[in-house]
């Protein structure tokens, strides 16, 4: 297999991350996995300890963060499984964080994250809150944590983003709706092209470290709390259509809902997959390598990744900007 050939694996929409991980022996590695006390984040967290992972979940609540770390060590076992605090907003929390990290770091997921903010919201540093939290807090982490990774060899980074990149690439002359309207979904989109556009600029910047990033989407998941920021009644809806095992339709296309076991199996897998071996800057859904759409199927396809997000100019561009806001 060459290493521009499209990775399709045995696993697809129903796997699980705890199926996808079966035969994978973590034993003596390090994970990282940010918004990991609860939905998909705890999910992956469990499924790396299963694997015999040292994990550490990087929360804000801690208190929470613990809870879910016993569940974690009692259903594997496992007792390497460590709760540190981690603000993604706030860079002296995400300093204080990458500053005590003191071994090699060899999976570092990338899974917190806001959507749908229903109004415009600024960090303290002029940030819209969605691309600070989503994207740019993740890229200071990743940055801090660089070194640890490049320690570890052949790191991996999943960067989890969403086929909600289909609303928007990053618009690189106003981030922070300055002189637009702001929307809620064209700010996720926006942010989650983000996460994508990092996957491309972390495998160029550090893959000679031994560092390759790829991005995911999970699918849709309606019960975690990254929904908590929906119009209720939308939500209320889908989660109706998720209880009935009935398709959904969000942002002009069609999906099914996943449980969270199944959401959590395409980050699992890129983590620890050996067919990724050295494999960086793409992006993956349903446990596979999702298709490169044309400009005319974006926004109206149920999947597939838009060039946009993929473009090594832009994931360049963004590279410069996120180390400007970050101060490196």
């Amino acid at each position: 297999m060459t290493s521009t050939q499209r990775i399709e694996t045995t696993f697809g929409e129903e796997s699980t991350a705890a199926e996808v991980i079966e035969s994978i022996d973590l034993s003596g590695k390090h994970a990282v996995v940010t918004g990991a006390a609860s939905g998909l984040g705890a999910e992956t967290a469990r499924a790396l300890a299963s694997a015999g992972a040292s994990v550490t979940l990087a929360v804000r609540n801690t208190d929470a963060g613990e809870s879910t770390a016993t569940d974690i060590r009692k259903a594997t076992g496992n007792d390497a499984v460590h709760v540190r605090r981690l603000d993604l907003v706030d860079q002296a929390s995400i300093a204080a964080f990458t500053s005590s990290w003191a071994v090699p770091l060899h999976i570092l997921v990338n899974n917190a994250g806001v959507m749908a903010l229903p109004t415009l919201d600024l960090t303290p540093d002029g940030w819209e809150e969605q691309f600070a939290a989503n994207h740019l807090g993740h890229f200071a982490l990743a940055l801090g944590l660089h070194d640890a990774l490049a320690a570890a060899g052949n790191a991996r980074i999943v960067s989890l983003s969403s086929r909600g990149h289909h609303a928007s690439p990053v618009e690189f002359d106003d981030v922070n709706f300055s002189s637009r309207p702001y929307d809620p979904w064209l700010a996720y989109g926006q942010s989650k092209t983000a996460n994508v556009l990092f996957a491309v600029g972390a495998t160029s910047h550090w893959a000679a470290d031994g560092i390759t990033a790829n991005a995911v989407h999970p699918g849709v998941i309606m019960d975690t709390n990254l929904s908590r920021h929906m119009d209720p009644e939308q939500a209320a809806h889908l989660r109706a259509l998720a209880a009935a095992g009935e398709p959904g339709e969000i942002l002009g296309a069609p999906f099914r809902f996943k449980t969270t076991a199944q959401g959590a199996a395409t980050s699992v897998l890129v983590a620890t997959s050996p067919q990724l071996e050295g494999i960086g800057g793409r992006y993956f859904e349903d446990c596979n390598e999702a298709e490169v759409l044309t400009p005319e199927a974006v926004g109206t396809s149920s999947g597939g990744v838009a060039a946009f997000a993929l473009d090594p100019d832009a994931a360049e561009r963004l590279w410069t900007l996120s180390l400007a806001a970050v101060g490196a």
